[in-house]
């Protein structure tokens, strides 16, 4: 008669020593899910501010196990959302000002393509700031620019800038008045500096500038991008790295002629148009 083996089945531990989650990264999840981040952002915060890594369903458990509620963000869709990037890094750069605090004003300047940026302060937003600016975008950003896209602020039509772009060859596109959609890629990043950067600095620091290039640096080399398929800028630099212009075929490009200084009065600029 052929006997049966049966094999006993191992008991689970009542205790596990490598458990992934322990009790005070609950307590770092719950701090971030204070600032209403999401899993994701929740993610890139505790790798930035404290190097634990996990995934974001470990994070989802764990904010279900301590009951914290799903985001309820209301915003405001369009019934169809034509989503837009430039082809190559360069093809246009998004440049603006945000006001931090009084006498604190953040210049960012963010590659449509890649979303590679940089980050500066000044204490006030003047022409002069803004030459200053550009001088450290045109030296930082690993790429030849084709075009600065700005709003109708009077620190980007002072004509210091201007000729300082015809200079580079560069073309000055600023959007029209009261469309701050059409310059959506910094607006959206000066929200994601707000809401993951100075919500965990203290901007009296004197540091403060110093922090904001670590920053600078951790979104370009470190923070994924769910616009980039999870990639970072760099990573996506890398992989349009054979497309990328340089700056001598760019100025190659660069038509003078049809290039001018332009008027802040946006009305004035459209009659001087029609007049060409």
């Amino acid at each position: 008669m052929e006997r049966r083996v049966y094999k006993r089945k191992a008991a689970a531990p009542k205790s596990s020593p490598a458990k992934k989650v322990l009790p005070e990264h609950e307590r770092l999840i719950a701090d971030l899910r204070k600032r209403k981040l999401g899993h994701r952002r929740i993610q890139n915060e505790l790798r930035r501010l404290h190097g634990i890594s996990l995934s974001t369903a470990t994070i989802h458990k764990v904010l279900e196990r301590l009951g914290k509620p799903i985001l309820n963000h209301k915003r405001a869709y369009r019934e169809k959302v034509n989503r837009y990037s430039r082809p190559i890094p360069g093809d246009r750069v998004q440049m603006d000002v945000c006001k931090i605090a009084p006498g604190i004003y953040q210049y960012t300047a963010i590659d449509d393509c890649s979303r590679y940026k940089v980050l500066r302060l000044y204490r006030r937003r003047t022409a002069s700031n803004t030459m200053d600016f550009l001088d450290a975008v045109i030296e930082e950003m690993p790429f030849a620019i084709q075009r600065i896209q700005t709003d109708h602020g009077r620190e980007f039509f002072a004509r210091e800038f201007q000729k300082r772009l015809l200079e580079w060859g560069i073309k000055f596109r600023p959007i029209k008045p009261a469309s701050p959609h059409l310059n959506g890629k910094v607006e959206r990043s000066q929200r994601t500096d707000l809401d993951e950067f100075y919500s965990t600095v203290d901007i009296k620091d004197p540091s403060l500038p110093d922090l904001l290039a670590e920053w600078q640096q951790y979104y370009n080399w470190d923070r994924p991008h769910s616009s980039l398929d999870g990639k970072t800028p760099v990573e996506r630099l890398t992989e349009l790295s054979d497309k990328t212009l340089i700056w001598e075929e760019v100025s190659a490009k660069f038509d003078a002629s049809k290039e001018r200084i332009q008027e802040q009065n946006y009305r004035a600029e459209l009659q001087l148009r029609k007049l060409k």
